[in-house]
């Protein structure tokens, strides 16, 4: 029985050792926290994850919260424009407004209700679950014990194991500020009060707000995240400590830049006290493979060796792609070495999906040309048009076809008759 070892346990650790552990092979998990830790711990994310990347969970029988949490069954965008009245510091106007549907619903489970579950399903299934950190030189010792060591914590010391890939990554500092408050009490949405949706709200030269539907410890309740340009008026995040203090900045920021997602705030409130994070990072690509000192190699996973900035929604989507895809690598390969060639074309069997994800999101952070811009002003007019951006949530690849490309993009519009 082949023995593997994975560090950290986020979506793609933890879904990676419960589908190995169920294929038969002897999985050690290092977790720097315990089931409980996690869940009276902070929020870590706003994982919406869409159709493809919930599949892999059903395909390993992990889909343990699927109908408890809201089916997302529709993502919207609205553009804001200048302010609606006389007062140039007034709330702005509504440029663009619209919604399609998903081809399959996407959800949203609060990742300290997911991890906890899955970090002991994996130890009743008798899975070997360490509850400690991870230098460096103690990997330098698995490396040489186990027939293959993965890193799925993506920060800390051991990312310090994967260098940098400048050709992949063409930013080196943050290009968001990120400020995200879990709360209940949100009215239902005035455009659409039948259908959960995600809401993508875009606010030209200031940064993005999104409000999502989601299943937390209390049930039911909805996120909202504020993506802000740093130094812009949205950057006002850093040293707040206190939850409430999170939340009253949040709201006054949506009465300002989104009085139309303001509008149903009237009786939020948060979650709990750890429903708030802020914090930022630069995206980047890695080399997927660690050298120790001993001459022992280690694979980075997801993102230790692709983060991406959570504009478009894709961390816990590409986690899960990448611990599918890594699965079926380790499966195929049978009882042959581990060594740096199966390494690498591991990474790239994922980097096929993963490149796609980090070409949309680098987009996404830049300004918007002219086409982009006539693209999201049409799905406004043309349902196939929004429906097709929104899907492309699920499946980036299709976004080659039709939005990178100016003259794509314009002969799809004129398809469309617009």
């Amino acid at each position: 029985m082949r023995k593997i070892l994975i560090v950290g346990a986020g979506q793609s650790g933890l879904q990676l050792a419960l589908g190995l552990q169920s294929r038969g092979y002897e999985v050690t998990l290092m977790s720097n926290r315990t089931s409980e830790e996690i869940r009276s711990g902070r929020v870590m994310s706003t994982q919406c994850m869409f159709h493809t990347a919930l599949q892999h969970e059903r395909d390993l029988g992990l889909d343990f919260w699927e109908s408890q949490a809201p089916r997302i069954q529709g993502l919207g965008v609205s553009v804001a424009g200048p302010p609606a009245g006389d007062d140039p510091e007034g709330p702005l106007s509504r440029m663009v407004d619209w919604v399609a549907r998903l081809d399959g619903f996407a959800q949203s489970v609060d990742q300290r209700i997911k991890m906890a579950g899955w970090l002991e399903t994996f130890a009743e299934r008798g899975g070997q679950l360490v509850i400690h950190g991870a230098a460096v030189s103690d990997l330098d010792y698995f490396s040489r014990t186990y027939d293959l060591v993965m890193v799925s914590a993506g920060k800390g010391e051991l990312v310090s194991l994967f260098g940098r890939d400048a050709s992949r990554s063409p930013y080196d500092t943050p290009q968001r500020a990120l400020a995200v408050a879990y709360v209940h009490g949100l009215a239902p949405r005035p455009e659409h009060p039948d259908m959960d949706a995600v809401r993508c709200n875009l606010v030209p030269g200031v940064g993005e707000l999104f409000v999502m539907p989601t299943l937390t410890m209390s049930g039911r309740a909805d996120i909202l995240f504020w993506e802000g340009i740093p130094g812009g008026p949205l950057d006002v995040f850093a040293g707040v400590k206190d939850p409430g203090e999170h939340l009253a900045i949040t709201l006054e920021l949506m009465k300002r830049y989104t009085p139309w997602e303001y509008a149903r705030t009237a009786k939020v409130e948060l979650t709990d006290g750890g429903g708030t994070l802020a914090g930022r990072y630069a995206p980047v690509v890695r080399n997927p493979v660690g050298r120790m000192p001993s001459g022992g190699l280690v694979l980075g996973v997801a993102d230790v060796v692709v983060a991406n900035d959570p504009i478009t929604g894709q961390g816990s989507n590409s986690a899960s792609k990448c611990a599918a895809a890594y699965l079926a690598s380790i499966t195929e390969h049978g009882d042959r070495p581990f060594d740096e060639a199966w390494m690498r074309a591991t990474f790239d069997r994922y980097w096929e999906t993963a490149r796609h994800v980090t070409k949309w999101t680098n987009a996404m952070l830049a300004p918007p040309p002219g086409h982009v811009l006539d693209l999201i002003g049409a799905g406004g007019a043309i349902q196939p048009v929004a429906d097709r951006i929104a899907n492309g949530f699920n499946d980036p690849a299709d976004f080659e076809n039709f939005f990178y490309d100016p003259e794509k993009a314009g002969a799809y519009l004129a398809a469309q008759g617009s």
